[in-house]
């Protein structure tokens, strides 16, 4: 890993830690594709069950690195837009369980890293939101289609609209954050969320996230052929048998699985 993005595994849970803390971990083109690089390594590791990202410090991610911004022509972030979304869109795509433990300040590029966790857990102090059009510029790592599909178009327009930062309650409220704790218990209470997972069928956990995602983006038909075939593959598997047969002879939710 580069030098602005931690990863740390244990008890098969994968920690990535955005680590600017001086810069209340503004993403920076750094930090960018240091997390694009992380989250392609979980996603071919086998040691690693769910996914907690937070950061480093008093906050979450602050936003994108605006010095940096500003120093840019149209050609330059033409370029680098693709990288940001590329960068995003990889940690949305690890086919594992993901949190985001959010502490602090979540806004523009923090909120859009967050929302592409499949869960989010803010501490009581948090403030989130999409305040890149008090640059002058829209939210451009996702933050207008992710925010849309998590809390509907008429709040994340609110959000994207005035660039208003909402409280944790307000956001838990909302549906953008899934769970509201002490601001000292978000990194457990983010463990505690996904270790559930550690041990799981990893291929029926992986086919489920693929299933709900992938049909978020299409139309109803083309999602239940999308299901049905994530469904019938996992057939093959191992774990499907092991479930099964554990169904039948324990009874329901004994099974010990081997994630093949």
């Amino acid at each position: 890993m580069g030098d602005c993005v931690r990863l740390d595994v244990d008890g098969g849970i994968a920690t990535i830690v955005l680590d600017r803390p001086k810069a209340l971990n503004a993403l920076n083109t750094a930090m960018q594709d240091d997390l694009r690089a992380v989250s392609a390594e979980i996603a071919g590791r086998k040691d690693v069950a769910a996914v907690v990202v937070q950061g480093e410090g008093r906050s979450f991610a602050a936003g994108a690195d605006v010095l940096e911004l500003e120093a840019m022509s149209y050609t330059d972030i033409v370029d680098r837009s693709v990288a940001l979304q590329a960068a995003f869109t990889a940690l949305a795509s690890i086919p594992r369980p993901t949190v985001a433990a959010i502490t602090g300040y979540a806004l523009g590029g923090g909120c859009e890293l967050a929302l592409c966790c499949d869960f989010r857990v803010a501490g009581e102090g948090a403030r989130l939101g999409q305040p890149e059009i008090l640059l002058g510029i829209i939210p451009g790592a996702g933050g207008t289609q992710r925010l849309a599909r998590l809390i509907g178009p008429a709040r994340a327009k609110d959000l994207i609209f005035s660039g208003r930062q909402v409280t944790a309650s307000e956001a838990l409220a909302i549906g953008l954050v899934d769970e509201v704790v002490p601001d000292d218990d978000v990194h457990d209470a983010a463990r505690r969320r996904v270790a559930r997972y550690v041990g799981g069928p990893a291929y029926a956990l992986r086919a489920a996230k693929e299933a709900v995602d992938r049909g978020l983006q299409v139309d109803l038909m083309t999602g239940l052929e999308i299901e049905r075939a994530l469904f019938t593959g996992l057939f093959a598997t191992a774990d499907r048998d092991l479930g099964m047969r554990s169904f039948r002879e324990d009874g329901p939710g004994r099974a010990t699985f081997s994630g093949r």
